[in-house]
């Protein structure tokens, strides 16, 4: 099938009046032809050139996915057909890679390929247990209400990772520009006043001559201390990239971490939820379900307990108990999980307190952030004050001789 081309069109409406825009088509003679369908005169027709843009080269990534499914949802619950549905989407998304990628997919569906299975020619973009719900929903007859809960869960999912993010990055960030700040101090400002000081022929206090002292290793050994923080950060980030054992270990301590490891543990607990919550009310049996929940913890102490989980519910054992010998889940998701194998309403329970620490992660990134401003600038005003502070002292010495 013939690709599909947005191409930019001149003309005249029944008025005639002039005007112009974009349109979808496979060729200028076919863009034409429904130009004139709609009380259009074309006079000019061209295929829209790529030009510069900030997103063109911008990679899918999974927020792009859920505003993709979202959007799927909303047609189909209109009673658009599919393959319509992914041209109004196509034309509706501003990143070219997205665009291309929706419209491969409404290509194999329209060849005759189910939707699951078109999904699955890109899983680098669709996981397992996204293509499993969605061939889940077109076995049962509701695929629109499956990827409404699929949108749901994407959103909500996304939501999590990036208030996990905020919480680990506006520390940090405030970290390195503090550390950038103080080394420019030290290498260009403090020089300037020891030369100043040279021609005091006064005795320098104490804290002077520590400041300066770090001014000089500073100066002299600056490049070597970038390239070894350069260095190993690389070294580090490729290990981390190919050793699974440093992940696990990583991961391990991560959730060990002041403030920071209860967000994380939260975090994990949430999603653990909402992606059972949301595979088991598709209909998808517990142990296959299980399966693809692993992966969505984002945390190897939690992947590997819910291998064990599956391990341990093959084999005939409660949901809950599994949970509970693990030893990584709080009670009062033990205790849920357990009410609802009891009332029948698992999914349910599950949504429940899915929500619960989502909330919980919530107000604890809004927590942390709180308490982060007034640490932070403490913080920098000891450092960076300290640094000023220490430049200034033989001066006021030197006022105080003056007066005298």
């Amino acid at each position: 099938m013939t690709e599909r081309t947005v191409f930019i069109w001149e003309g005249k409406d029944k008025q005639g009046r002039k005007t112009n825009g974009e349109i979808n088509s496979t060729t200028a003679a076919i863009a034409k032809a429904e130009l004139r369908r709609q009380g259009i005169a074309p006079d000019r027709v061209k295929k829209k050139s790529a030009g510069i843009s900030l997103n063109g080269g911008a990679k899918v990534n999974a927020a792009d996915i859920a505003l993709f499914t979202r959007q799927m949802a909303t047609m189909m619950r209109a009673g658009v057909p599919l393959v319509q549905s992914f041209d109004i989407v196509a034309d509706g998304v501003d990143k070219p890679k997205l665009a291309t990628l929706i419209r491969d997919i409404r290509q194999d569906v329209a060849s005759g390929n189910s939707f699951a299975s078109a999904l699955k020619r890109h899983p680098t973009q669709f996981d397992d247990l996204f293509c499993n719900l969605v061939d889940a929903g077109e076995l049962s007859g509701a695929l629109e209400t499956m990827l409404d809960r699929i949108a749901t869960y994407k959103e909500k999912t996304e939501s999590l990772k990036a208030k996990v993010r905020k919480a680990m990055t506006y520390p940090i960030a405030v970290t390195i520009v503090a550390i950038i700040v103080s080394g420019i101090l030290l290498i260009k400002v403090v020089p300037q006043f020891e030369q100043v000081f040279q021609g005091f022929g006064a005795e320098l206090p104490a804290f002077t001559k520590l400041v300066i002292s770090f001014s000089e290793f500073a100066q002299a050994y600056w490049l070597a201390i970038t390239a070894s923080l350069i260095g190993a950060g690389l070294a580090v980030s490729s290990l981390h990239r190919r050793s699974k054992a440093l992940r696990d270990l990583l991961d391990r301590l991560s959730l060990k971490l002041p403030i920071a490891g209860d967000i994380i543990t939260k975090s994990s607990v949430a999603r653990y939820a909402r992606t059972l919550s949301t595979t088991f009310a598709a209909g998808v049996p517990l142990v296959d379900a299980l399966n693809s929940v692993a992966g969505s913890t984002g945390n190897s102490v939690y992947v590997n307990a819910v291998y064990r989980i599956r391990d341990d519910v093959s084999t005939g054992q409660q949901l809950n108990f599994s949970m509970r010998s693990t030893g990584v889940f709080p009670n009062m998701v033990n205790q849920m999980v357990a009410i609802g194998e009891e009332a029948g309403a698992l999914d349910e329970m599950l949504d429940k307190s899915a929500s619960y620490y989502e909330e919980q992660v919530d107000n604890a990134v809004d927590n942390l952030t709180s308490l982060m401003e007034p640490v932070i600038m403490g913080v920098l005003g000891t450092l960076i004050g300290g640094l000023i502070i220490a430049m200034y002292l033989p001066i006021f010495g030197l006022g105080a001789v003056v007066s005298q």
